[in-house]
């Protein structure tokens, strides 16, 4: 088998799906990597790191397609609307297609390279189960969101993050609010502590204290009538229209007093939920900032702007949607590593296979033989329930290119 990895077209992606320290892990099982010319300079990674260990460079990006079975991409057709519809003349039938697509947000992208024939695996889809997260790409991507967003914060407001006393006097410790305790919301807390912060975090799943607490922040409980806000996979799940009014009011008396907030709170495949509203960012002292993490999604404050640095009623609001992307360097590893496992558990004496036992591929696995495969996706798409053919093995052993 025959992989490709290729320069990400998104103009803003930094970022590569396997870097050169990975390649080993894949040639020892019988795989080949074939590398786009220039694929990871933005990451920090040259042709020559990747020849290095092993891999083919070829001169053009469709030289890579024609020679891969298997095509990796950071961002694949559906998290890169735009400039990835430039590759779709380059798949053929049959070819596989592994990577982040943004499948919850915009399924139509799947449909299209259904069409085309493509084997398309979204690596969003990946279960939350214990053996699979050492390939959890949100988890790892969501890691280094949380550590930037802090850092972002601390660029932007205009005082410093710890206590300090000098000969000038005793200078306050910020107060920071990280709403939102997934993963980018503890490593968040996790960092904002570590610069001397006072920080204080709120989640709807009070399931979720005791880490809060584990990081030094006090976990900020809030009356919703005995909400259960726990969803499928651990993730939060919607409140009701009066819990919501109740949430932004209760928040906003918090928010009020506080010099940062960090906001990371979504829901898969739904707009952001609207934590923070405009009469909350007036109440907050002029210089304060917000980070909103869920600014791809709408964002959790009402005035976010996605990719936008603005300033209302003297508030800083930051709405950046792919901060992985700044730190192209080990958020590219982190990517590759999760990536690696997610091929080596598909790997069977040098191919791939698919076996739709398997938990993990199922999951993932969202088009194939000129379908849309996962019921998830088509009951978004409206396509009814999804018919094998009889033909169709459990278990398929997919053989490299014999050219």
């Amino acid at each position: 088998m025959k992989v490709a990895v290729v320069h990400e077209t998104d103009p803003l992606e930094r970022r590569v799906a396997l870097i050169p320290a990975a390649i080993a892990s894949l040639t020892k099982v019988g795989w080949e990597v074939v590398v786009e010319t220039g694929a990871g300079e933005s990451a920090g990674f040259s042709d020559a790191d990747y020849q290095n260990k092993g891999a083919q460079i070829v001169d053009d990006r469709p030289a890579a397609f024609q020679a891969a079975d298997v095509i990796v991409q950071v961002r694949a057709l559906g998290a890169n609307l735009e400039a990835g519809r430039g590759d779709l003349e380059l798949f053929r039938a049959g070819q596989i297609v592994i990577g982040s697509c943004d499948p919850l947000g915009n399924p139509q992208a799947v449909q299209e390279l259904a069409d085309r024939g493509i084997t398309l695996f979204a690596l969003e889809l990946i279960p939350r189960i214990t053996r699979a997260q050492s390939m959890d790409v949100l988890s790892s991507m969501a890691t280094i969101a949380g550590y930037k967003a802090v850092l972002k914060a601390a660029d932007q407001l205009p005082k410093i993050f710890p206590m300090l006393m000098t000969a000038a006097g005793t200078l306050v410790a910020a107060k920071v609010l990280v709403i939102g305790a997934g993963v980018a919301g503890l490593q968040a807390i996790a960092s904002a502590r570590r610069l001397g912060a006072v920080v204080q975090a709120y989640d709807v799943r009070p399931v979720v204290k005791e880490q809060i607490e584990s990081l030094g922040a006090k976990f900020v409980e809030l009356k919703l009538d005995n909400a259960d806000a726990e969803g499928q996979g651990g993730y939060a799940k919607q409140l009701s229209d009066d819990q919501v009014k109740m949430q932004q009011a209760q928040l906003a008396d918090i928010i009020s007093e506080c010099d940062v907030c960090i906001s990371t709170a979504a829901i898969p495949g739904r707009p952001s939920p609207l934590l923070i509203t405009a009469d909350a960012v007036k109440r907050m002292r002029a210089g304060s900032v917000i980070v909103d993490l869920a600014a791809e999604r709408g964002g959790n404050c009402e005035l976010t702007q996605a990719d936008q640095s603005i300033i209302a009623e003297g508030v800083s609001i930051l709405g950046p949607t792919n901060l992985p992307s700044e730190v192209p360097q080990h958020a590219s590893q982190m990517f590759a590593k999760n990536l690696v496992n997610f091929l080596l558990n598909m790997s069977k004496e040098g191919e791939l296979e698919i076996d739709l036992e398997d938990e993990i591929v199922r999951n993932t696995l969202a088009a194939r033989d000129g379908q849309v495969h996962s019921q998830r996706l088509r009951d978004m798409l409206d396509l009814g329930p999804l018919v094998l053919s009889p033909t169709t093995p459990p278990v398929d052993h997919l053989a490299g290119n014999s050219e």
